[in-house]
């Protein structure tokens, strides 16, 4: 009896191996499409404009300094693989206006035609404990995080929706994940970016677009050094249980899920594991992805319970190492 369980259960796993590539959606050529990217000027925008350009894409940069956006588009450039790929660089705040940002998409379909795929990579961390952080910074966070990547992503889809293709990519962390300590600013904004893809999928798969959520882990950027200047210690410790990623490896990760329509697309075991643990009501790509969340939720959950407990004990080792050090000062 037995036997014939795992007899059927393994024909029953070939047979939706078989059966995904069927339901699943077809791939997007970038030869020739058109990526736009904002925050391409740096960091992983621009290792993903790279990845794109390699494979043969005409490519937009938004970003909102024009010095730095100057110099990623001659980096970029050097990946070119025949000469009428092109390069375009528009310096625009998108968090602001919506208005402006609108602007700025027509003017890039008019000059390299309609957009296949946006990437939004545009974004900011800002880490300290709750009550430290000037009130105002959350409302800028949500600003740049969050209409930072609704803005460009409204600008984009009346034309998806017309030509009836499309990719959209919603750069989270993640600390869109899981809320850490430090975060309280920050995690919001990128849980948000789930939401909006979730509710955004449902509403534009008949039109054959397919949304992606990104989760990348800590990953060497300029933007993450400037983190790190205020990052609490609780943090930084906690942040430690997992390596540092290069934004040229995020970047290929992120633009091949794209390619694929994945709507889930995470970097290394660790974020194999956060995807699957928090994957909740989340669209599935194939029949076998969700089959594989299913099978692992209960593993998964009792490595997460241990990375927990790990947390928490750093949170109250460094508190105490405080109150010995107050305790130190006040006997001087």
């Amino acid at each position: 009896m037995l036997l014939l369980a795992a007899t059927f259960l393994v024909a029953f796993v070939l047979l939706l191996y078989m059966v995904s590539p069927l339901i699943s959606p077809k791939p997007l050529k970038l030869a020739g499409a058109h990526v736009v990217v904002t925050g391409g000027s740096s960091g992983i925008g621009k290792c993903v404009a790279i990845e794109c350009f390699k494979q043969g894409a005409f490519i937009t940069l938004v970003a909102r300094d024009e010095g730095k956006l100057v110099q990623a588009k001659k980096e970029i450039e050097k990946y070119s693989v025949n000469d009428k790929q092109v390069v375009l660089c528009i310096s625009v705040d998108i968090s602001k206006d919506y208005r402006q940002v609108e602007n700025v998409i027509k003017q890039a379909q008019e000059k390299l035609g309609p957009v296949d795929m946006l990437v939004n990579c545009a974004g900011m961390a800002i880490a300290g404990n709750f009550e430290e952080i000037e009130i105002d910074k959350f409302a800028r966070l949500m600003e740049i995080n969050y209409l930072g990547s609704v803005y460009p992503s409204r600008a984009v889809i009346p034309t998806m929706k017309e030509r009836r293709m499309g990719r959209i990519v919603f750069v989270s962390s993640q600390a869109g994940q899981l809320g850490l300590f430090g975060y309280t600013a920050y995690s919001p904004t990128k849980f948000a970016l789930r939401g909006l893809a979730e509710a955004l999928q449902m509403e534009v798969k008949p039109y054959n677009i397919y949304v992606t959520v990104a989760y990348p882990p800590d990953t060497d950027t300029p933007g993450f050094a400037e983190e790190n200047k205020t990052k609490p210690l609780e943090t930084k410790l906690i942040s430690e249980s997992s390596s540092l990623c290069q934004a040229d490896q995020v970047a290929r990760v992120i633009v091949k899920d794209a390619i694929q329509g994945n709507f889930n697309s995470s970097v290394g075991s660790d974020g194999y594991m956060l995807s699957s643990l928090t994957c909740g009501m989340s669209p599935v790509t194939t029949i076998t992805e969700g089959l594989q969340q299913v099978v692992t939720m209960g593993l998964f959950r009792i490595i997460a319970l241990f990375y927990l407990g790990s947390f928490d004990s750093i949170v109250r080792r460094c508190m105490m190492q405080k109150r010995d050090s107050q305790k130190s000062c006040k006997t001087d």
